[in-house]
């Protein structure tokens, strides 16, 4: 048993969806969140400088929160350093691509599945080594949707202009004829609505959050680091740009959990 809390960081609001998911399913476990909003967004960032910051991000929360487990809720710095991470830490790293991914292609009827990304993480390729490596008969159609993320950071989440974007944006998977949508962006889920009006009734749209807590859970079980606590564990949210506003649209859409949020400088 071990009571040290998970460690979890996106660069911005998006990995809060994990997190989410993390306390509805761990209620017990205590929580340490890193917004890197300070320099958000990752995505259209040089792979190599956003591997550069995740490792930043993973040392705090190794040397200064003390977490049992890493998770990179971010797909474009999982993309970039999950490799690097698992190598240069002795707690496990978990990343949010393979469980969507996973869940992706169980979900799918027509074996034609889609995934949108940020410019980073499709460039990256991450997505599609992963289908080869789980040798599943399953076309896939990636695209890339810049400024989907700013909309997001901005708490613009259903105005008529990320509609607008959407419906271009996402024009070469209805064309693909897929059935099944990944959101391969953490930020990407709390455009559910729009990008599910856009996409239609009939396509199935996953969130790797879900997945991901599941995963967490097994491996809590599996090597015997789940939490002793009885009672609700304890969630401490940080981040390294503006505090208040991260604290103010945090908690729109996180919800209550997070009432307040620590700062972090890389002064």
């Amino acid at each position: 048993m071990d009571d040290r809390p998970i460690g979890v960081f996106d660069s911005g609001f998006g990995g809060l969806t994990v997190a989410r998911a993390l306390i509805d399913l761990l209620p017990e476990e205590d929580i340490v969140y890193f917004g890197d909003t300070g320099r958000y967004p990752y995505g259209p960032r040089p792979l190599e400088e956003v591997r550069h910051f995740a490792r930043q991000v993973s040392d705090v929360l190794a040397a200064t929160y003390d977490v049992k487990m890493i998770v990179v809720a971010c797909n474009t710095a999982a993309a970039a350093a999950l490799d690097v991470l698992r190598f240069e830490h002795d707690v496990p790293v978990v990343g949010v691509l393979a469980p969507g991914l996973r869940a992706a292609v169980a979900a799918t009827r027509n074996h034609r599945i889609g995934v949108v990304g940020t410019v980073g993480t499709i460039a990256s390729g991450a997505y599609q080594r992963g289908l080869r490596a789980l040798r599943a008969p399953v076309q896939m159609t990636c695209a890339a949707c810049p400024g989907f993320v700013e909309f997001v950071e901005r708490g613009e989440t259903d105005s008529d202009q990320v509609h607008v974007l959407a419906e271009r944006l996402l024009a070469p998977m209805r064309r693909a004829g897929i059935d099944t949508l990944l959101l391969g962006c953490t930020h990407y889920p709390f455009l559910a609505r729009t990008i599910g009006d856009v996409m239609g009734r009939d396509v199935l749209l996953v969130s790797s959050a879900e997945e991901t807590a599941f995963e967490v859970r097994s491996i809590l079980d599996d090597t015997g680091l789940q939490s002793r606590q009885a009672g609700k564990g304890h969630h401490r949210f940080v981040s390294s740009g503006d505090v208040e506003w991260f604290r103010r649209l945090g908690s729109r859409l996180l919800g209550p959990d997070l009432d307040s949020a620590e700062p972090w400088s890389w002064a």
